[in-house]
C-alpha cells in the first residue's frame, strides 16, 4: 500500500508525504520529500523491453544447474569473508 499527498507551506518549502507499508513485516512508515525533488515516476517500475538478442542469449545459457548454484553460494561466502576481513583491518 502506498499513499501520497501534499503538505503545503506558506513560509517554507512544500513537501510530498509518502506513506507505505512494508510487504514483509507489514510496518507502516512515512517519508517527507521536498516537492521540488519529488518524482512520481519512482512509484512505478521501469519497464524494459527485451530485444531478440537478449532473449536468444538467455535461451542459449540454458537452465541454471545445481553446480552453478553451489559455486554462487561459495562465491558469496568469499565476498562476505572479504568484507569482514576489511572491517577487522580497519579496527
Amino acid at each position: 500500500m502506498i499513499q501520497t499527498g501534499l503538505y503545503l507551506s506558506v513560509l517554507g518549502p512544500s513537501y510530498v508525504y509518502v506513506r507505505y507499508r512494508c510487504g514483509r513485516c507489514k510496518r507502516v512508515g512515512e517519508k517527507l520529500v521536498e516537492q521540488e525533488s519529488w518524482d512520481p515516476a519512482v512509484l512505478h517500475p521501469v519497464r524494459r523491453t527485451r530485444d531478440h538478442a537478449d532473449i536468444r542469449r538467455f535461451e542459449e545459457m540454458g537452465e541454471i544447474t545445481p553446480e552453478e548454484i553451489i559455486d554462487f553460494h561459495y562465491a558469496l561466502e568469499r565476498l562476505g569473508g572479504a568484507d569482514r576481513q576489511e572491517e577487522v583491518e580497519r579496527a
